[in-house]
């Protein structure tokens, strides 16, 4: 049975407890269906910064560099030192962020069930700014045919694999950004002509903003440029209970590396009420990838069983306080782990 090595940044602020929680339920799924990974643990972040002068030293890199994915929990100030310089080292151009309802009050409706394809290596994340004397500042925002033309075929793709509506909503502002957004809507419509069986529409961000809280049961897959992706998917997560409920994946055609999309909440640290359904998530996000790639039907089966344990503990506890309940992170991480089946 092939072993995966799987580097692991815990992170910083609740980073660490969501980690030891993600890492008990994982434990759980190598147990029960004979999953093997080799959890190696790798340094970045605030606190690696603090103690060596770097986010995201050498060594870090060549244990990522040589592991079959990474796992990695919520990175403070330091976060563009971290994961943004491994997306783009990486090539780690689709950024897939899933908002599924499960059994919790806070879920404004019981039939969300989309998903984020966002471009992950351009746009304005690129970070190219300079100033203009004193008084000027610029920012360039980078869209290529290149990243447009693989973002909406992962959209399209990801889409056709859902058993969902087999829609894909592109998201852009073309009618006043005429040649960045301009060339990302025409290339979605290029491609879309590829996948007739795939329905397609398209929609300006700030329509994308509102009818995300109208109607957020009608969307499928939304594909966007880097930042409107990211500030939507934060939207639409308090949709479904709140940031804590959101799993993240960055996915390149030779790596991966799956986080929560949440920041690292430094006023929770020690109190072990972080929500762990994030990191948990999105190590099940990692183990359908793992198996996808491999063809590992026991990585498949362990990652339905963890989705399920969620669903199990979500709908009769013991949860967070986020989700309504008053376990720790860690009691609802065992609780999750105890309840793994297929």
């Amino acid at each position: 049975m092939t072993e995966y090595k799987i580097s692991v940044i815990s992170g910083d602020g609740i980073g660490p407890e969501l980690t030891d929680a993600t890492l008990k339920v994982l434990d759980a799924a190598q147990k029960k269906f004979g999953v093997k990974l080799n959890m190696v643990e790798t340094d970045a972040g605030d606190a690696c910064f603090q103690r060596r002068g770097v986010a995201l030293p050498e060594d870090s890199i060549q244990k990522i560099k040589t592991s079959d994915a990474c796992l990695k929990g919520p990175v403070g100030e330091t976060a563009a030192d971290v994961i943004v310089k491994l997306r783009l080292m990486f090539d780690l151009y689709a950024n897939l962020r899933p908002i599924k309802a499960y059994p919790i009050a806070a879920v404004i409706r019981p039939d969300i069930d989309m998903i984020f394809v966002r471009e992950n290596t351009e746009d304005v994340y690129k970070g190219q700014e300079f100033a203009i004397g004193n008084d000027t500042t610029v920012c360039l925002r980078v869209i290529t045919r290149r990243s447009c033309v693989r973002i909406a075929k992962k959209g399209f793709e990801t889409a056709r694999k859902r058993n969902g509506k087999k829609k894909v909503t592109a998201v852009h502002k073309a009618n006043v950004m005429r040649v960045t957004d301009g060339l990302f809507a025409s290339v979605c419509r290029e491609i879309a002509k590829q996948y007739p069986d795939i329905a397609f529409d398209e929609l300006y961000v700030d329509a994308a903003a509102m009818r995300l809280i109208k109607e957020p049961q009608k969307f499928d897959v939304l594909v966007t440029p880097n930042m409107f992706g990211d500030i939507l998917s934060d939207e639409a997560a308090q949709l479904i209970g709140g940031l804590g409920m959101a799993p993240g994946a960055n996915i390149g055609d030779d790596f991966a590396l799956f986080e929560p999309i949440h920041g690292s909440a430094p006023n929770r640290v020690g109190k072990q009420t972080a929500n762990p359904c994030s990191m948990i998530l999105a190590a099940k996000m990692m183990l359908d990838w793992l198996g996808e790639r491999y063809n590992d039907n026991s990585c498949v089966e362990a990652a339905k069983a963890i989705e399920n344990g969620v669903f199990k503990t979500l709908r009769n506890g013991p949860t967070v306080p986020d989700c309504g309940g008053n376990a720790t992170t860690m009691g609802m991480a065992e609780a999750i782990a105890a309840a793994l089946t297929v």
